[in-house]
C-alpha cells in the first residue's frame, strides 16, 4: 500500500507535520478529532491540540480524516474483524460437538446429504466439504450488535501524536534517517525509503549511506533524476540493477531483470567501468554473484560499449573467461595451509571480515602465540569496523561460554530459522574476556558524551536493533530477542488475512508449554476451548478478508510458555496474500467489548516472511508470576499445505529452548556504558519531567521534555547504534 508523505511521517515518528491553513476557531473540531483518536488508542499532545485549535474548522477536519486513516491502519482497525462464533469468547462450543453439528446440518441439506453420507461410511469426513464450516454465518453488523461497547480502562494503550515541523522538513529528516541508517532496514522501511528518495533526490543528502541496500534504493532515484551515482563496488551496480527491476536489492533472492533503456544501460556500464578502473581488485567481488552478473550482462549488452573495457571485464569474470581471485578465496587458502597468522594479516585489510571470522580464527590457532596474534589484530582494527559489527561480535562472544553441547540458532535475513547442536570448541576464557573488554572500550569511545540520561525501565531489556531485518513493520513491535512486560488479565491474539487470487486458509493457534518445553495443550481449530481460553472459530476462505482470534485468561494458564503461531493450511503465502498481519490485545477481566478493540491493541505486525508458519513472539511466565513477551519474528518452512500446530510441536519447542537460552545485547548494555562514561542515569517514573535538556530512552515519548532533548524511542532505536 502506498502511503502519503504525511502518513509516512506519522507512522515512523509518531509526529504529525505541522498542519497549515487559514487561522480560525478550530477548537471544537480539534477536541472531536482528539476523541476520535482516543477511540483507536491515540491522542493529540497538548501542543498539537493547541496548534489545531487555532486553525480553521475545515483545516482541522481535513487533517483529522487523513490522520485517522493512517493510525487506524497502524493498529489494524482499517479492516473489518468478524468472527465465526458470533458471541466469542462466550458460547464457544466443544470442538467435537461443533463438528457433529456441522455434519448434522450437512445431512439436512439436500445438496450435501449424499456426499456426507458417503464420507461417513468411509469413516473420514472432510470438514471443508461441510456447507456451514469455515465461512461466516452472520454479517459484520450482526456481530457488532451482539457485543457491548468497550469500557475504557486505565491500562488501555494510549499513543500520543506530537506536533512536528513543516511537512517538507519532516519528510527530509525521515529520508536522511532511513537513508543514513547504520543498520539494514526491513522490507517495509526499504519501500518507504524508495518513496522518500524520489521526493528528496534534489534536497539534502546524508553524509554517508553505509548500508548497501539503502544505497541501491537511493541510486535508483538519483539515476531517474539524472544525478551522479554513489558506487564504489561492482555489487553496488548489481543492486541498482535489481532495484530498477523491482527485485531483491539484498541479493538473497534472484531478480528477473527487465529490459533497460539505452540511457540506463549506459549509466550502469559506466558505473561498472569507473569502479574497476579505480581498482581492478574489485573484480573479485563478482564471484559471490556470478549468475546474477551473467543475467545482467544479457540485458546490458557489454559488446555495444567498446569505450568501457573495464566494465566488460566484470562479465568476463562472471563467465569464467578471466581470473580474479576473491579475497575470501585467498583467506581460505591460507587457512587450508594452517597459516592462521597469514590469514589474520590479510584480514586486517578488511576489518569487518576479520571480526566475522574471529571465532573461527581463535579455534584454528595452533597455540597461544597465534591466539594472541588474532586478538591483537582485532584490537588494532576495531576502530575501523562498523559499530554494528562491533556490537554483533560482542553479543556473539557473550554467548560463547566455556562449555560445549549447547544449541546454535541460525536466522537468515528473511527470518527463516533452524537449530543445530553446537559442536564447536569453546573460545578460551582469556581471549574471550580480552576481546569483550576491547569491544566495550571501542563502543564507549564511539558513544556520544551524555550528561543526563533519562531511561524508561521497561526499555532496558529491548534488544539493540543490529539489523532492521530482525524487526517486523508495525505498531508496538520490538527487535528480535527483546523482552517486554505484559500487564493484563486477558491476552487476545488476532490474525487477519485477505487473499489475492486463490482460496487461502490461515489458522491462528497457540501452543502452551511447561518449563521443560513440553507441550501441555494448545488452542486451534482442532481444540476450540479449554480451561485457559477460547478460539474464535476456523475461517477457510478470505476473498473479502478474514480474522481469527484466541482469548487466554492469563491467571488460568497452567503453562510456562505461550507461543502463538499462524499456520498456512492452504493457499497463498504471507508474501503472496493481498494483506496479512498478526497482533495481540490486553484487557482487564471486566472489559467485554468487541472481539477487536483498537485501543487494547499492544502490538500489530505485518506478516511478510517466506515460510508457511509464522512465529511472531512468545510469552514466558517468570518465577514471580508475571508474564513477559519475547520477540521472535521467525518463520518456519513448514509443509506446502496442511500445516497444524500439532505437527509443529517438536520444532517449535526446540527452537524456543535455543532462543530463550541465548542472551541478547540490550539497551541496558549501552546505558551501562554511558554510565561508565559519567552520565547521570535517571529512571523515568512517568511523572517528573526535568526542565533541562536530557537524552531520553523509552517506549513512548513523554510530553513536556525540554525542546533541546534528544529522544530515542522504538521508532528511531537504530540511532543508538554508533557509527
Amino acid at each position: 500500500m502506498v502511503h502519503s508523505p504525511e502518513a509516512l511521517v506519522v507512522r515512523h515518528t509518531r509526529r504529525l507535520p505541522s498542519p497549515t491553513g487559514p487561522a480560525g476557531e478550530g477548537a471544537v473540531a480539534a477536541r472531536q478529532f482528539d476523541a476520535a483518536l482516543m477511540s483507536v488508542g491515540f491522542k493529540l499532545s497538548a501542543e498539537l491540540l493547541e496548534r489545531l485549535s487555532g486553525l480553521s474548522e475545515g483545516t482541522v477536519v481535513d487533517t483529522a480524516v487523513r490522520t485517522l486513516a493512517a493510525v487506524r491502519e497502524m493498529v489494524g482497525d482499517h479492516v473489518r474483524h468478524n468472527v465465526y462464533f458470533i458471541d466469542f469468547p462466550a458460547n464457544v462450543p466443544d470442538t467435537f460437538d461443533f463438528w457433529m453439528r456441522c455434519i448434522a446440518e450437512a445431512l439436512a441439506d439436500d445438496a450435501t446429504r449424499d456426499r456426507t453420507l458417503e464420507q461417513l461410511s468411509s469413516g473420514v469426513v472432510n470438514l471443508l466439504t461441510l456447507p456451514t464450516y469455515g465461512n461466516y454465518r452472520h454479517t459484520y453488523a450482526e456481530m457488532l450488535a451482539a457485543h457491548q461497547e468497550l469500557i475504557a480502562a486505565a491500562g488501555d494503550r494510549m499513543t500520543v501524536l506530537h506536533l512536528g515541523g513543516a511537512l517538507d522538513d519532516e519528510v527530509t529528516a525521515l529520508y536522511l534517517a532511513l537513508a543514513g541508517s547504520t543498520t539494514p532496514l526491513n522490507e517495509d522501511d526499504l519501500r518507504d525509503l524508495d518513496v522518500l528518495a524520489g521526493l528528496c533526490v534534489h534536497g539534502p543528502q546524508p553524509k554517508a549511506i553505509p548500508v548497501r541496500e539503502n544505497r541501491a534504493v537511493v541510486n535508483r532515484a538519483r539515476l531517474e533524476a539524472g544525478s551522479d551515482l554513489l558506487l564504489d563496488t561492482v555489487t553496488d551496480v548489481l543492486r541498482l540493477a535489481c532495484a530498477l527491476s523491482d527485485g531483491d536489492v539484498t541479493l538473497q533472492e534472484p531478480t528477473r531483470f527487465r529490459g533497460l533503456s539505452r540511457r540506463v544501460r549506459r549509466a550502469l556500464m559506466a558505473g561498472l567501468d569507473s569502479v574497476v578502473a579505480a581498482s581492478e581488485a574489485k573484480l573479485a567481488d563478482v564471484h559471490a554473484h556470478r549468475e546474477a552478473f551473467k543475467r545482467l550482462g544479457e540485458r546490458l549488452h557489454p559488446h555495444e560499449y567498446p569505450r568501457l573495457p573495464h566494465a566488460a571485464e566484470v562479465f568476463a569474470v562472471a563467465r569464467g573467461e578471466k581470473r580474479a581471485p576473491s579475497f575470501d578465496a585467498r583467506v581460505e587458502e591460507l587457512l587450508a595451509m594452517d597459516d592462521v597468522t597469514g590469514a589474520v594479516q590479510l584480514l586486517k585489510s578488511a576489518p569487518g571480515k576479520l571480526f566475522r571470522a574471529l571465532d573461527r580464527l581463535l579455534r584454528s590457532a595452533a597455540g597461544q602465540e597465534e591466539r594472541d596474534a588474532v586478538v591483537a589484530a582485532a584490537e588494532e582494527v576495531a576502530p575501523l569496523a562498523s559499530g554494528r559489527v562491533v556490537l554483533s561480535v560482542r553479543e556473539h562472544l557473550h554467548n560463547r561460554t566455556e562449555g560445549t553441547g549447547g544449541r546454535r540458532v541460525f536466522v537468515n535475513r528473511l527470518g527463516r530459522a533452524h537449530v543445530t547442536d553446537d559442536t564447536r570448541a569453546p573460545v578460551l576464557p582469556a581471549e574471550r574476556k580480552r576481546l569483550i573488554a576491547a569491544l566495550d572500550a571501542e563502543t564507549r569511545r564511539r558513544l556520544p558524551a551524555v550528561e543526563r540520561l533519562l531511561v524508561d525501565p521497561d526499555i532496558l531489556d529491548v534488544a539493540l536493533p543490529l539489523s532492521g531485518k530482525a524487526t517486523a513493520s508495525g505498531l508496538g513491535v520490538l527487535p528480535r530477542g527483546s523482552v517486554s512486560p505484559v500487564d493484563g488479565e486477558l491476552l487476545r491474539f488476532f490474525v487477519y488475512w485477505k487473499q489475492r487470487e486463490h482460496v487461502t486458509d490461515y489458522d491462528l493457534s497457540a501452543q502452551l508449554l511447561d518449563a521443560t518445553y513440553t507441550t501441555v495443550s494448545w488452542l486451534s481449530y482442532t481444540n476450540l476451548r479449554n480451561f485457559e481460553g477460547e478460539h474464535s472459530g476456523d475461517i477457510t476462505d478470505a476473498p473479502d478478508g478474514a480474522s481469527e482470534f484466541i482469548n487466554l485468561r492469563l491467571g488460568a494458564v497452567r503453562s510456562t510458555f505461550i507461543v502463538p503461531q499462524v499456520n498456512i493450511f492452504s493457499g497463498e503465502g504471507f508474501e503472496e496474500a493481498a494483506e496479512s498481519f498478526f497482533g495481540f490485545m490486553l484487557r482487564e477481566a471486566e472489559q467485554q467489548g468487541r472481539p477487536f478493540e483498537p485501543r487494547t491493541v499492544r502490538m500489530k505486525s505485518e506478516m511478510r516472511g517466506p515460510g508457511r508458519v509464522a512465529l511472531p513472539l512468545a510469552f514466558r511466565r517468570g518465577r514471580d508470576g508475571r508474564w513477559h513477551a519475547r520477540w521472535l519474528h521467525l518463520y518456519l518452512k513448514g509443509m506446502p499445505s496442511h500445516n497444524r500446530v500439532e505437527g509443529n510441536r517438536v520444532t517449535v519447542a526446540t527452537l524456543l529452548r535455543a532462543i530463550m537460552e541465548r542472551e541478547q545485547l540490550t539497551i541496558r548494555h549501552l546505558t551501562g556504558l554511558m554510565a561508565d562514561m559519567g552520565a547521570t542515569v535517571l529512571p523515568w517514573d512517568g511523572a517528573t519531567v526535568p526542565d533541562v535538556p536530557v537524552t531520553y530512552i523509552g517506549l513512548e515519548r513523554p510530553e513536556g521534555l525540554h525542546p533541546d532533548s534528544r529522544i530515542i524511542t522504538p521508532e528511531n532505536l537504530r540511532d543508538l547504534i554508533p557509527d
